[in-house]
């Protein structure tokens, strides 16, 4: 079985307030994109994972997909697999690929061993994995809440429409991310703003990363102003950074540094 975990962005990102628990409370909208890894899941005499692509940190062990299969062995008995990851989509880029890769396995050993669980059921399995996992397994846009578990869905399209990504090959973690952040309310909130127009959210539709993380490293405002420049009619960084990409009525035509990942593809 061979499966595409794809990306995603955040179409604005606030960080409303701490809780007792130590995470954050958050408001924000998850949209899939069509950058993706590549998981090849087979039947197996014993248990392997094999990575390729971009080199992933930590031991396999640590891997998403292995917890994955894992937390299923303990409630099912399934058999051993070989499972093969090529990775493409950059880590720590605010992309949730790894959180992707995690729900595509879930949804792969639920079909391969016909374990017969529901959406509901497959997205609790992934709630104990991370926060924005559950996310990938509707896979549909969505306004997010809570930790980013919970989902209210959303008319919002942005069919046809272009969009470019530019990971500037800048690895930022969540704790890094978090560090310099002061939570707040927003004045407007995020779902209200995504129901104007797109030519409307430039000046409203923030990620509150960016206060963070732009005095840290100008490199991201440098490439957001040139988005902008461009064109945009919305440009943002995703998730926790370091990915900024730009929302486009026609494909754009920019040029960055070669040494940067860049990714053009139509919003579906």
């Amino acid at each position: 079985m061979i499966v595409f975990p794809n990306a995603k962005i955040n179409l604005g990102l606030n960080i409303l307030n701490k809780r007792e628990d130590g995470y954050h409370n958050i408001a924000s909208c998850f949209y899939p994109i069509s950058w993706s890894d590549v998981l090849e899941i087979n039947l197996a005499d014993d248990f392997k994972i094999e990575l390729s692509g971009i080199p992933i940190p930590g031991t396999k062990e640590d891997n998403l997909i292995v917890k994955a299969y894992e937390l299923l062995k303990n409630d099912f008995d399934i058999p051993p697999v070989h499972i093969h990851l090529h990775k493409v989509v950059p880590i720590g880029a605010g992309l949730g690929g790894g959180s992707a890769d995690c729900a595509f396995a879930i949804k792969s050993f639920n079909e391969l061993f016909s374990l017969g669980l529901e959406s509901k059921a497959m997205e609790d399995y992934a709630g104990k994995l991370g926060s924005d996992c559950p996310f990938f397994i509707k896979n549909k846009p969505v306004h997010v809440s809570g930790t980013g578990n919970i989902f209210e869905p959303t008319r919002l399209s942005l069919k046809e429409k272009y969009i470019v990504l530019v990971y500037p090959n800048l690895h930022i973690s969540t704790a890094e991310a978090y560090r310099g952040m002061v939570p707040k309310i927003p004045t407007v909130q995020n779902k209200e703003v995504l129901s104007q127009n797109i030519t409307a959210w430039q000046d409203q539709l923030i990620n509150d990363f960016e206060h963070s993380l732009f005095p840290n490293y100008p490199i991201l405002s440098n490439i957001k102003s040139k988005i902008i420049d461009s064109g945009a009619l919305y440009a943002s960084m995703t998730g926790s950074g370091s990915t900024i990409y730009g929302i486009f009525e026609k494909k754009p035509i920019i040029d960055f540094p070669e040494q940067y990942t860049i990714y053009q593809a139509i919003l579906l």
